[in-house]
């Protein structure tokens, strides 16, 4: 039985905010997969999810992640939502910049027996360069 859909973002949202591994991984089938737009190769299983986690929070050690609105239609659900941290290690090759982050995005999700089974992350990363000071900003 699928969890209520509120309640089961809310868990989601809270494991990652708590940084809680183990809690995230209770979101998630072992067989997960996702696709990043900014990652050349895709996330796979629990290990891939937690390394993914751990990379996160080692360069960003308060990221918090705001559920900006929700859509679901089923077990399919498209998650809007923006990150905020401080960089304070290494991301993408970047080295830390002390900069605070507000990234956009967007995760569509696909669950199976109410655990996510698939998903895609789109989200702004020329955003992300901006606040790191690593790209302008964009002329009207």
């Amino acid at each position: 039985m699928l969890a209520p859909m509120p309640t089961f973002v809310d868990n989601l949202f809270a494991a990652w905010n708590a940084h809680d591994v183990a809690g995230l991984l209770n979101h998630y089938t072992t067989d997960y997969e996702e696709l990043d737009v900014a990652r050349a190769a895709p996330v796979r299983g629990h290990t891939e999810v937690r390394r993914l986690m751990s990379y996160y929070l080692r360069a960003f050690p308060d990221l918090a992640i705001t559920l900006d609105d929700c859509v679901v239609d089923g077990e399919r659900l498209a998650l809007y939502w923006t990150w905020r941290g401080t960089q304070r290690g290494t991301f993408m090759n970047i080295p830390p910049t002390g900069h605070t982050v507000n990234v956009r995005g967007t995760s569509l999700l696909a669950l199976e027996g109410g655990k996510i089974r698939r998903a895609l992350r789109i989200w702004d990363l020329a955003g992300l360069l901006r606040d790191l000071k690593l790209l302008p900003e964009l002329q009207g």
